[in-house]
């Protein structure tokens, strides 16, 4: 019967190698894909995460939070967990006068440190750097010896250590504007050899100083450097 079929129907009909095995790839790629597609799908079993109580967490995980606790609690020091200060006032010949802010049991030279030291010239032959400083005290760099603060005896330093700076030839006291030399005034604060020779100039000119008042008018004397000078001199 294939005989009597015309051409074109017997060749349409015919299966060839290559046709067989086109089909045969086409096959194996569409069971291949099936199975792919079957093996992504199928169920799978969910592990549960274990549940950690509290209590059993590691010490690892627990350190970081331990250790700030525990720095607090070591910096703690003093009254109300802050260290003790004393605050001071420097002033005289010092490189930055003013008042300062110190620890507890600090000495004369941690002050003279914190004012930016002592200036050149100034003449510290009497002071006791190594004295125990007070609350509320007043250190002065290159000026008569004044005595020593209230409570010095009482153990937070020697009662008869020089406190404060001492001048060329000062003694104890206010330094004396209607005997002083030149030498004695330049040891004042803010005090140079070429205002004491004003002072002295002054003082000749108008037959002594009537009051410390008197200083104003000398020239090269403001109002910041009388200040300094007022506690530390008298007429």
């Amino acid at each position: 019967m294939r005989e009597r079929l015309p051409l074109w129907l017997q060749d349409s009909c015919a299966v060839r190698p290559r046709a067989v095995a086109a089909v045969g790839v086409v096959l194996i790629c569409a069971v291949g894909f099936a199975g792919q597609q079957y093996w992504s799908a199928r169920p799978r079993a969910l592990t549960v995460p274990a549940v950690v109580a509290p209590g059993a967490l590691p010490a690892a995980a627990t350190a970081p939070a331990a250790a700030p606790a525990q720095g607090a609690g070591a910096g703690a020091g003093g009254v109300g967990g802050t260290a003790a200060r004393i605050v001071v006032d420097v002033t005289g010949k010092v490189r930055d006068p003013g008042v300062r802010r110190l620890p507890a049991g600090s000495r004369v030279e941690d002050a003279l440190a914190a004012a930016g030291g002592v200036r050149p010239g100034a003449d510290t032959t009497g002071l006791n750097r190594a004295r125990v400083l007070v609350d509320g005290e007043q250190v002065v760099v290159g000026a008569p010896a004044q005595p020593p603060p209230a409570g010095m005896a009482g153990g937070m330093g020697p009662a008869s250590g020089a406190g404060f700076g001492l001048g060329p030839g000062s003694g104890s006291g206010p330094l004396s504007l209607g005997s002083a030399t030149v030498a004695q005034l330049d040891g004042l604060p803010g005090v140079g050899p070429v205002l004491a020779q004003h002072i002295v100039d002054f003082r000749t000119a108008r037959g002594g100083f009537r009051s410390v008042e008197d200083l104003r008018q000398v020239d090269g004397i403001g109002e910041r450097r009388f200040a300094d000078l007022r506690p530390l001199v008298r007429p």
